[in-house]
């Protein structure tokens, strides 16, 4: 699996919308070898984050509970985390 893709499963709150497409594009990026979207792969790539990230939702719908939490946040979570002082 790839680094970058955590686990979204058993996320409390549930994973949003936005973190999913986060992980469908780092899934199509990683698969297609694509790192920098151009006209001529723009459309194809968009396409295939919708089918992914449609996927992946209904995926995470379906799927029972997770008995413990995932062991890491999501980046986007990461990011608006509030720091930490000491």
């Amino acid at each position: 699996m790839c680094r970058n893709i955590t686990t979204l499963r058993g996320l409390e709150p549930p994973a949003t919308e936005k973190e999913i497409e986060a992980a469908a594009r780092q899934y199509v990026r990683k698969v297609s070898g694509v790192q920098k979207v151009s006209e001529q792969t723009e459309a194809a790539f968009e396409r295939a984050i919708r089918i992914v990230a449609g996927a992946t939702a209904d995926l995470l719908t379906e799927l029972p509970p997770r008995r413990q939490p995932p062991r890491t946040q999501p980046p986007l979570r990461r990011l608006q985390a509030p720091a930490r002082t000491a």
